[in-house]
């Protein structure tokens, strides 16, 4: 069964990423405010952005992986600049703290 990874912007400009089997059934429920608590908050959402997966398995785990991402990750995304893709994650990274030095500042 295919599978969706698709990204919403909510009428509050926030990002709202999902998966879902059936995109065109998934969007009229975030429409009518049946889809998630987020999005019921924040009507009327926009599709910006989708990708379409063999399996609904391998769109679940792309939603997982772009959650985490920084919002401007997720726009070089929508707006196709994926050779800006790994210098965003490189910026995000190299700010944060290693967790063994982390631990030796709490005290250990």
């Amino acid at each position: 069964m295919k599978g969706y990874m698709y990204i919403l912007q909510c009428s509050n400009g926030q990002y709202y990423t999902g998966s879902t089997n059936d995109l065109d059934r998934r969007l009229a429920q975030h429409q009518n405010g049946e889809g998630a608590n987020f999005t019921k908050k924040y009507l009327p959402v926009e599709l910006v952005y989708y990708e379409e997966f063999q399996r609904v398995d391998e769109a679940f785990y792309r939603e997982k992986q772009v959650q985490g991402w920084s919002r401007k990750k997720k726009e070089a995304l929508i707006n196709g600049e994926h050779k800006k893709l790994p210098d965003l994650s490189r910026n995000y990274t190299q700010f944060r703290v290693p967790f063994d030095k982390l631990k030796a500042r709490d005290g250990g």
